[in-house]
């Protein structure tokens, strides 16, 4: 696999505080990457320096430019949406359009005017007029109409139902993912990007506390719900994580034998969510 990107000792402090501290990670092309992490974990702040929109410490290459001295070129190659919008209030949807169409030379306008003609935005209304969801529907139809290598993605479905937060990840993969190009997201509702994601990279205090594909996930990681005669010999193998379900214990194990789980109780692999707050306890103490 080629990398899209490769960061080393990447570290960014802000007075005493330490936003990012030594950061190593790979992200390959093709791959749907979740970096999840508590409020103030250092998630937009890894994302600015991936967008060249901060300075940091240690070494990042991003599709093969520095971030911090080549970010005309890496922008050439990249979209971002957030959770905040930014286009201007007064701004029609055919004038969105035209803008992006005359300064990014990578734009499909006929891509994005078909994606428009699913949706009920017309080309003389204005931002102002819009709905939340609505804007995020115009802001995917200009994104996707771009022939990037990488799409980055911080809280894009913040304040959304869940109607058009379903409809947002579902477009992202009929109608722009392929192998060639790479997403990252960020999201407290990890519930609903978890079938999407090939990787999950859970960060906090400024440090990757967890850097996995989704598989490999998959066979280190696994809850066992167990009755009430066994509980005293599941916490015997030191779990990560116990909590109580109608009157039984689930515990969740990192790296234990199957066999030896199976004889506890019913094994399962555990969600995206209930692997956050396991490793994540005691962030908001």
């Amino acid at each position: 696999m080629n990398a899209v990107i490769t960061a080393s000792g990447l570290s960014k402090r802000y007075k005493n505080t330490h936003a990012l501290d030594q950061l190593n990670f790979q992200i390959d092309s093709g791959r749907i990457v979740g970096l999840i992490g508590p409020n103030g974990a250092g998630k937009t702040t890894a994302l600015k320096a991936i967008l060249g929109l901060t300075d940091f410490q240690g070494q990042l290459n991003v599709l093969g430019f520095d971030p911090r001295t080549q970010r005309n070129q890496l922008m050439e190659q990249v979209c971002f949406i957030a959770d905040v919008a930014v286009l201007p209030r007064w701004i029609r949807v055919r004038e969105a359009v035209d803008f992006v169409a005359n300064v990014h030379p990578r734009f499909d306008r006929a891509k994005c005017e078909a994606f428009l003609a699913r949706t009920k935005l017309q080309p003389e209304q204005r931002v102002k007029q819009m709905s939340k969801g609505m804007i995020v529907q115009l802001h995917l139809a200009l994104v996707m109409a771009i022939d990037a290598r990488l799409l980055v993605l911080d809280e894009p479905t913040l304040g959304l139902d869940i109607l058009y937060r379903k409809q947002f990840y579902q477009s992202l993969l009929e109608d722009y993912f392929d192998e060639n190009k790479t997403i990252i997201v960020t999201t407290h509702q990890v519930e609903e990007i978890e079938h999407i994601l090939t990787d999950l990279m859970f960060i906090r205090d400024g440090k990757i506390v967890l850097d996995a594909d989704m598989e490999a996930i998959g066979e280190r990681f696994a809850e066992v719900m167990v009755s009430a005669d066994k509980a005293a010999m599941a916490r015997q193998m030191s779990p990560l994580d116990e909590r109580q379900v109608f009157g039984k214990s689930i515990f969740l194990f990192d790296g234990a034998d199957r066999a030896v789980l199976e004889g506890l109780g019913e094994v399962r692999r555990p969600s995206v969510s209930d692997l956050f707050v396991a490793t994540m306890k005691g962030t908001y103490a």
